[in-house]
């Protein structure tokens, strides 16, 4: 029996829908751990075609758990429009199969205004966040003015926490020449879906530790990739939460040996949404060529994503930091109709070359990548669910991937279908 942590190892978009939604199906529970509602992910299941942003992936499977845990950061009314739309699709949604952490912390609507002020004044130093709120709701969750999910149950409480929060957020705002917040309306507005939201609500870690104990398979589903991690990512071009394997224990409440394996999700090229370093980017036809293919198009923005060639010195990097043991490769058939594949195996800085991305912004946009070049197969890998069927050409490919990234290649994906998976290792 093994407990599963699924990690994006790139920048996020690198189809963990697809990953998790095949382990789900294996699994008991599956937790959400960090993040918002600023990273979605698509499932089609039977036809159906599924967008989640706050809601787990087990969600759309019978018998299954889901949990929103404490590391999430929730937007209130985004959370009950998401359960309301997955309803509508003849999914089951109540306090049986969805349990909310009692300790998230809540988006508010100045989160979100926030969010586009400073986006919107940043200029050039604007970091491309998704405007949700996201990065604005962290902040106070550190700085110890949250609301939280309990706060929900004492109108009193609730009056207490939003003066406290409304004193720090209104005198930025009154710096900035905006509108002051007003407190009434938004208590009459969370007292009204307080019922619905805390009929959720429940001591996550307490149900986490009763699972391990009942020896329930726990998938936890992280959401965007390591490179946005807020420690160990392209900082500032980051989210605002840790996005490491290690952060499922303290996004949920559970022990480090309740983790078994941790699966990094990871595309045959390299892709990036938003501002800031990437090395490996391609602005010319073959980039065109990988954006068209892949349908590099995000799930909750709709923005279309920047592409650029495998950089296996980042992935290696990401591995690292995040105690990888095995990766899902996905979109191989992306690369189908390329006569040259490039692989990113070093980069070249003032003249040295060095085999990790520097912490320093500034160095990490000076980089220059240092590329292998391999033959492409020229023919279709879409639906080979076989190593053996595929074109020697890729296969090269990627056992020159797993040996230069230090870590075997457990799954490949051959098309956006779940069936059409070449598996060789399952981590269950």
């Amino acid at each position: 029996m093994r407990n599963v942590v699924v990690v994006g190892s790139q920048w996020g978009d690198e189809g963990k829908g697809k990953i998790v939604d095949w382990l789900s199906n294996q699994a008991d529970v599956v937790v959400r751990f960090q993040g918002g509602h600023n990273a979605g992910h698509t499932l089609v299941i039977n036809g159906v075609t599924y967008k989640l942003r706050l809601l787990p992936s087990g969600i759309v499977r019978k018998n299954k758990i889901s949990i929103i845990g404490n590391g999430v950061v929730v937007d209130p009314w985004a959370l009950l429009d998401e359960i309301k739309e997955i309803k509508s699709k003849g999914v089951d949604v109540d306090e049986k199969n969805l349990i909310l952490s009692e300790s998230a912390n809540l988006i508010l609507p100045f989160h979100k205004e926030m969010d586009e002020i400073r986006e919107d004044t940043a200029g050039k130093a604007k970091i491309g966040t998704t405007r949700r709120g996201i990065g604005p709701a962290y902040e106070d969750k550190i700085g110890r003015r949250s609301i939280r999910v309990m706060d929900l149950i004492s109108e009193k409480n609730l009056e207490h926490r939003l003066e406290t929060v409304l004193t720090h957020h209104n005198a930025i705002r009154k710096g900035l020449g905006k509108q002051i917040f007003k407190k009434d309306q938004l208590k009459k507005d969370l007292m009204k879906i307080a019922p619905e939201i805390l009929k959720f609500s429940q001591p996550v870690w307490k149900k986490i530790y009763e699972f391990k104990v009942q020896k329930k398979k726990i998938l936890f589903e992280g959401a965007q990739g390591i490179l946005l991690d807020v420690d160990h990512g392209t900082y500032p071009f980051v989210t605002s939460s840790n996005t490491v394997a290690s952060a499922a224990a303290t996004g949920s409440g559970c022990g480090l040996d309740t983790i078994n394996y941790v699966l990094g999700i990871t595309k045959a090229y390299t892709t990036r949404v938003g501002e800031g370093p990437f090395p490996t980017e391609l602005k010319d036809n073959t980039g065109e060529l990988l954006g068209q293919k892949g349908k590099e198009f995000g799930t909750v923005t709709s923005r279309k994503r920047r592409c650029g060639w495998f950089d296996g010195v980042l992935v290696r990097q990401t591995i690292k930091i995040s105690g990888i043991n095995g990766i899902a490769l996905t979109k191989l058939d992306v690369l189908d109709e390329l006569n040259e594949i490039k692989m990113c195996i070093a980069y070249e800085i003032n003249g040295k070359k060095i085999d990790y991305l520097p912490a320093a912004v500034d160095d990490q946009l000076k980089v220059k990548p240092v590329y292998k070049t391999f033959k492409g197969w020229k023919c279709s890998t879409k639906g080979i669910k076989d190593f053996d069927k595929l074109p020697q050409e890729a296969k090269n490919y990627v056992k020159e991937l797993e040996k230069f990234v230090e870590t075997k290649v457990s799954s490949i994906s051959t098309s956006p279908e779940r069936e059409d998976t070449i598996l060789i290792e399952n981590p269950f």
